[in-house]
């Protein structure tokens, strides 16, 4: 082999990782930036939050008080869109009886800096550090939910931080396994965003309810059973129907009885029980 054609081998293997890293970084974040949806426009009273992180930047959420609330659900959003696209979640979630604070990570909708693994866990720490420290609620107070992308941040904080307890919809194991998924080709290595929620969960004392649906079209079902067999106990699993992004609503029912047998449960120091 001569020292031109290996040049030029290694040159098209920089392109091809270059490349690559592309496809990650613009592959898996969807982010809308412009909100002109509000809580107040489906009769949820809201505050406006904006909360500046460790690292500088500013994150912007939404604080929706229900009164009477004993829990204020921590919620953290999937890779697309931003916090006014969960609006009709957030209402049925706060009709049930829970206070919710919903934020936008970085670069989504209003909230500044580049979107990165690392920040996104740092705007959840930020989140978390401002319903204890700002607000003056109780860790115990509070309930960790994640959706798709954003369960892996909140497996991130819930082995990090106390809390009542966590709620994962649509999870997924790790990072590499999404990636091998969608880009079956590639060897894992390649890709640096590793969304390791499947080492992370040990951790994680705290009660856990995992929501995922059978018919999820975009994260395999059995990558949140493998999730939940990881998961040390107490722990729960309800399987719903329908799509990844609509479960919640075609399955509406189960979907509300789960979340709030959980949180009673919680509540009155229940033992919960694994489901299958």
């Amino acid at each position: 082999m001569t020292i031109r054609l290996l040049v030029l081998i290694l040159i098209l293997i920089a392109i091809l990782v270059f490349a690559l890293k592309y496809i990650e970084a613009w592959g898996i974040f969807f982010p809308t930036k412009d909100i002109g949806w509000y809580p107040s426009d489906v009769n949820m009273p809201f505050e406006d939050i904006y909360a500046k992180t460790k690292d500088g930047a500013t994150v912007n959420g939404w604080f929706i008080p229900r009164e009477g609330a004993r829990y204020t659900l921590l919620f953290f959003h999937g890779n697309a869109g931003n916090i006014q696209h969960r609006l009709d979640k957030m209402l049925m979630l706060w009709e049930s009886g829970l206070n919710i604070f919903i934020i936008d990570y970085r670069g989504f909708g209003k909230s500044e800096g580049r979107m990165t693994e690392e920040g996104f866990y740092i705007d959840a720490d930020t989140a978390y550090g401002y319903l204890v420290k700002t607000r003056g609620i109780k860790p115990e107070e509070i309930i960790i939910y994640g959706e798709s992308l954003g369960t892996a941040v909140a497996v991130d904080l819930a082995s990090r931080a106390r809390a009542a307890g966590v709620i994962l919809e649509g999870a997924f194991s790790n990072g590499r396994d999404m990636a091998k998924k969608i880009y079956p080709f590639f060897p894992g290595f390649i890709f640096s965003n590793k969304f390791n929620s499947l080492k992370k969960i040990k951790a994680s004392a705290m009660p856990k309810l995992f929501i995922h649906s059978v018919d999820d079209e975009i994260v395999p079902f059995a990558f949140a059973r493998k999730l939940y067999q990881a998961a040390p106990g107490p722990k729960e699993f309800a399987e719903l129907s329908g799509g990844h992004n609509t479960c919640f609503m075609d399955s509406r029912e189960k979907y509300i009885s789960s979340i709030t047998g959980f949180i009673r449960r919680i509540h009155e120091g229940k033992d919960i029980l694994p489901s299958y």
